[in-house]
């Protein structure tokens, strides 16, 4: 792992970077972390996808300000698919295609805020999105013009999302978009994460939300198999 100073449209923020072993060149990936922040668990998830054979950034979407003073601005730009958080995020997708040990080619992973991140920016220049219990996009048919191919998973249990899944799944095939969409039975919000131990852990299991891990290997292996495909296997764009 490196903490590195990403260059974006107005200065520089913190992210985190992991690199595969051996000898690249290697598909990028663009991880947008939850509404918590940047964790140990984001930083865990991206050293699991550089095993994969990815280079993959972690941008800090709180790193003017932190928690406090960031989620409302941050979480208002994934609804409105604009501001600062989003050209963030398109400073780290074009970090990591400049890279001289990447294809060019770049998907985005993203968990509950990031996951609506992920899906909003599923049609700005990312080869596969891959949203988490994402939050929809309100006007999802006209959001998802013209979207990158999307793997998708939620839990049948999260109270914030009943229905996303499906109503996710048909607009994907009314648009012709590849996408695997899948519902968790037995799992709610936050399935697919790790936190550490703690009286807010303990207070979002007892809501339900918190991880179940026979549900998260199923994501990731689906997420694995699906980004193999449309980043490894597809055709690269010529730097």
């Amino acid at each position: 792992m490196a903490d590195i100073k990403l260059p974006t449209a107005s200065d520089t923020i913190d992210a985190v970077l992991e690199v595969p072993t051996g000898e690249g060149p290697w598909p990028g990936v663009v991880i947008v972390h939850d509404a918590f922040g940047l964790t140990d668990d984001d930083q865990n998830i991206a050293r699991r996808f550089a095993d994969q054979g990815y280079v993959t950034m972690v941008p800090n979407l709180y790193a003017r300000g932190g928690f406090a003073r960031c989620v409302t601005r941050v979480f208002r730009e994934m609804l409105g698919r604009q501001g600062r958080s989003v050209d963030d995020l398109l400073a780290a997708r074009d970090a990591l295609a400049a890279r001289d040990d990447t294809t060019g080619t770049v998907g985005i992973v993203g968990f509950c805020m990031g996951g609506g991140f992920a899906l909003a920016l599923a049609p700005k220049g990312f080869g596969v999105s891959a949203p988490f219990y994402g939050q929809l996009p309100k006007d999802m048919e006209t959001a998802l013009t013209a979207s990158c191919p999307v793997v998708a998973s939620f839990g049948k249990k999260d109270p914030s999302l009943r229905g996303a899944g499906p109503k996710l799944e048909k607009v994907l095939q009314d648009k012709g978009i590849e996408h695997d969409v899948k519902t968790y039975e037995g799992a709610g919000h936050g399935f697919a994460n790790q936190f550490k131990p703690g009286i807010g852990a303990t207070l979002l299991r007892v809501a339900g939300f918190g991880y179940h891990h026979d549900q998260a290997e199923d994501a990731f292996a689906r997420v694995f198999a699906f980004f193999g495909e449309h980043l490894k296997n597809g055709e690269h764009p010529t730097k």
